[in-house]
């Protein structure tokens, strides 16, 4: 990671650790993770199911804190901040897509979405026509009055992705977007994520073990047993999906 890297990147991890447990049964989950996430760009991090993806994501959103090691966002040290401001920089500076949608059952479409700015204390129904707008962009404009229940599977991660949106936020954090969807439907999510960096400039963090999924991005790396596998990194543009299989084939992973 270079000093440049250092200075423009949304999201920075340098050197960190996660440990799990205390003494004899103390076990490393991320051991000694460093890679940046620059404005503009489509990172894919790869890994089988144990491999720490989703506790690093937790730790560059600031939901949890590393053992050791940094996490900065937009080059605030997490660590120095307090509940409050972590809190404050996180609503700012990204979005977080589940695999599991997480969209409120009572709630529209359209009130999921304005739901993260309710939260900041705005008001959403100021801004109803540039939610209405974003929902457009995802096909969901038809189905802002509609219920969670009534949707399908791809149109409830549609509507979780224009709520992570909704604020502004220069990053997306995607945890296994896809993991529920049928291929067709998981194939939509990730043409809408690639279009969010080349049309929209935002960055995408990419977190699954899906071959194709990875093959969107700009850049993938591979966490294995908690450690990234450096010699393993693939680059684009166009990661054709054969690489990424050899890689993994590589790792025996």
């Amino acid at each position: 990671m270079t000093t440049d890297d250092r200075a423009t990147a949304l999201v920075e991890a340098h050197d960190v650790y996660r440990f799990q447990g205390e003494g004899a049964d103390k076990l490393a989950i991320l051991r000694g993770v460093s890679f940046a996430v620059a404005p503009g760009e489509f990172t894919c991090i790869m890994g089988p199911s144990g491999s720490g993806k989703s506790t690093l994501l937790h730790l560059l959103s600031g939901l949890d804190q590393p053992s050791a090691g940094r996490i900065a966002l937009r080059g605030r040290d997490m660590a120095k901040l307090s509940e409050h401001e972590r809190t404050l920089e996180r609503r700012g500076a990204l979005g977080y897509v589940f695999q599991f949608f997480n969209l409120l059952p009572n709630l529209t479409v359209l009130q999921n979405v304005g739901l993260p700015l309710a939260i900041a204390g705005a008001h959403p129904e100021h801004d109803e026509g540039r939610l209405i707008g974003l929902l457009e962009k995802l096909g969901l404009a038809s189905r802002r009055n509609a219920f969670p229940h009534e949707l399908s599977g791809g149109e409830m991660q549609r509507a979780s992705i224009a709520r992570a949106l909704a604020g502004g936020q220069p990053l997306l954090l995607a945890d296994e977007p896809t993991g529920n969807l049928s291929q067709k439907a998981g194939l939509a999510v990730m043409h809408i994520l690639r279009r969010l960096v080349d049309a929209d400039g935002r960055s995408v963090l990419l977190v699954t073990h899906n071959p194709r999924d990875a093959t969107f991005a700009d850049r993938v790396l591979f966490l294995v047993d908690g450690e990234l596998a450096r010699d393993a990194e693939l680059r684009g543009p166009g990661i054709h999906v054969d690489r990424v299989h050899e890689a993994l084939a590589a790792l025996a992973i």
